[in-house]
């Protein structure tokens, strides 16, 4: 083995998954046109539809993203009316995300989403299934560093 076989491309972990990443959001974008969504706001607004009320703090745990990526990301979602933002008044610190009407409106028009998505995969979706699983693993690995 070479001393340089390590740091070849072909031998990185980083490289598939940053590039499957970027494929799959790429596969999101035509399907979000219709609901005038970026990638990130889908993600963000998948969580806020399943708590409906949620501490910008843990959104942004929840989602890994630092709050400089996800205040544009919540700043949107509150100009397109799908969800509000206010501080806590027990903690002016906090701030507060809690769905709309018209963000729950939306998570009923966009069940299709997923389905689309997974009629990209062609394939066994179990191993689509495994894939979630193994990636879901080590993403808890690196919560803590």
């Amino acid at each position: 083995m070479n001393k340089y076989d390590r740091i070849k491309l072909e031998n990185q972990i980083c490289f598939p998954l940053y590039a499957l990443s970027r494929e799959v959001i790429k596969l999101y974008k035509p399907i979000l046109k219709k609901y005038n969504l970026t990638y990130t706001q889908y993600v963000t607004m998948l969580v806020i539809w399943e708590k409906e009320k949620i501490d910008f703090k843990a959104l942004g745990k929840k989602l890994h993203l630092d709050s400089g990526t996800l205040t544009p990301v919540v700043n949107k979602l509150v100009s397109m009316g799908l969800i509000i933002k206010y501080r806590n008044e027990a903690d002016d610190r906090l701030v507060t995300i809690e769905i709309t009407e018209k963000g729950k409106l939306l998570k009923e028009d966009i069940l299709e989403v997923p389905e689309q998505i997974f009629c990209n995969f062609e394939g066994d979706i179990e191993d689509v299934k495994m894939l979630k699983k193994y990636l879901d693993k080590f993403l808890d690995l690196t919560k803590d560093q």
